[in-house]
C-alpha cells in the first residue's frame, strides 16, 4: 500500500525551482484556460475514485460543501467560480500560488480569508505519490470545508496565530495543531468516526487507513498534547486525533495560545505513535503497519516533523 505523500505543512520551505513570483503575495494567475485535456483527465480520475470512496467516510460538512461548490469530475475547477461561491457563504476566496510559499505569506493569506492553492496538477504516474500540494489536494481536500462557517473562522484564526507563533519562535507547536486537525483530523459524528482533514479526504489510501486499519491510534483531541506530538510526513499517520464536533475547533479559534505555549515549554516532544496514560484512547492501534516497514528497512522510525525551513 502506498499513500499519497503530500508535505502539506512545508509551506515555508520554497516555491519550487522557479523562485519568487513577481507579486509580493506570491499569487499567480491560475491560467485555467491553459490546462490540457490530459490535466483535466488526471483530475477526473482522482475525483471519480475519491467521490466513490468517501460516502460514509467524509463528515457531513465536507459532503455539504462539495455539493454546494462548482466542483465536478470533468474539469479542474476554476478558482474564480469557486471564490464567487465561497465569498457569498463564508467570505473566503481561492488564490493560485506556484506551490510552496513562505510561512509569513501563507499565514497572511489565511488571516485575510484567502486560501492559497497550488494551480498545477500531478502527473498520471503520481496519483498516489506527491511531495507538495497540487490543485487536487488543495481544492478537493480543503475548499469544501471552507464552506462551513466554523472551519472558515478556524483557519482564519490559524493564519493570525501563525504570524504570532512565528514571532514567538513556537511555530512547530502550532503547525502540529493544523496538521492534526485541518490536514489529518477525524470527527466523531452520531453515526461514527468521519474524516474532515484534507490530507485524508484527498488521499485514496489514507481515507481507508485512517478509519479502517487496526494499526493507528485514534485519540481524543487535547490541545497541549497535540502541540507536543510530532507527525509523519513520509507515510500514514501513526496517531489520529478526534474532535467531538466541529464546534470544538471554534473554541480553539477563540482562545489565547500563549498560556499553552508556556505550559508545554520544556516538556519533551512526543513521537507520533506514543500513547500517554492521560490520553482518552478511542482505538489503541496495533502499529503493525509502521513496525513492518521499519523491520523491512532495518532503520529507526522516520517520525520527526523537523524539516528544512527558511
Amino acid at each position: 500500500m502506498q499513500r499519497q505523500m503530500i508535505e502539506v505543512e512545508k509551506h515555508g520551505a520554497a516555491a519550487g525551482d522557479s523562485g519568487q513570483p513577481e507579486r509580493a503575495d506570491w499569487t499567480i494567475d491560475q491560467g485555467w484556460e491553459a490546462y490540457t485535456a490530459e490535466e483535466h483527465g488526471v483530475w477526473k480520475v482522482l475525483y471519480e475514485r475519491q467521490t466513490k470512496l468517501l460516502p460514509g467516510r467524509a463528515c457531513d460538512e465536507f459532503v455539504a460543501g462539495m455539493q454546494a461548490l462548482p466542483i465536478g469530475a470533468d474539469q479542474i475547477p476554476d478558482f474564480r467560480r469557486l471564490s464567487d461561491v465561497l465569498m457569498e457563504h463564508t467570505g473566503w476566496q481561492v488564490v493560485a500560488v506556484p506551490g510552496l510559499v513562505p510561512d509569513d505569506v501563507f499565514f497572511e493569506h489565511l488571516a485575510n480569508r484567502r486560501f492559497p492553492a497550488g494551480q498545477f496538477i500531478r502527473k498520471r504516474d503520481q496519483l498516489d505519490y506527491l511531495q507538495e500540494p497540487d490543485v487536487f489536494h488543495d481544492v478537493f481536500g480543503h475548499v469544501p470545508m471552507l464552506m462551513n462557517p466554523v472551519i472558515a473562522d478556524y483557519i482564519q484564526a490559524y493564519g493570525e496565530g501563525g504570524l504570532k507563533a512565528k514571532r514567538l519562535g513556537v511555530l512547530d507547536q502550532l503547525a502540529r495543531v493544523y496538521w492534526y486537525t485541518v490536514e489529518f483530523g477525524l470527527v466523531q459524528q452520531r453515526d461514527g468516526l468521519r474524516i474532515y482533514g484534507a490530507g485524508i479526504a484527498s488521499s485514496f489510501t489514507e481515507s481507508i487507513f485512517a478509519l479502517d486499519d487496526p494499526s493507528p491510534n485514534r485519540i481524543r483531541f487535547e490541545l497541549d498534547r497535540v502541540m507536543r506530538t510530532k507527525y509523519r510526513i513520509d507515510d500514514f499517520q501513526e496517531s489520529y486525533f478526534v474532535i467531538q464536533d466541529l464546534d470544538e475547533l471554534l473554541e480553539l479559534a477563540r482562545i489565547d495560545f500563549a498560556p499553552h505555549y508556556e505550559a508545554i515549554n520544556g516538556q519533551p516532544e512526543l513521537e507520533p505513535g506514543t500513547i500517554l496514560q492521560a490520553d482518552r484512547v478511542l482505538t489503541q492501534g496495533t502499529n503493525t503497519y509502521h513496525q513492518a516497514k521499519r523491520n523491512a528497512a532495518g532503520t529507526a522510525p522516520l517520525s520527526t516533523d523537523k524539516r528544512n525551513k527558511q
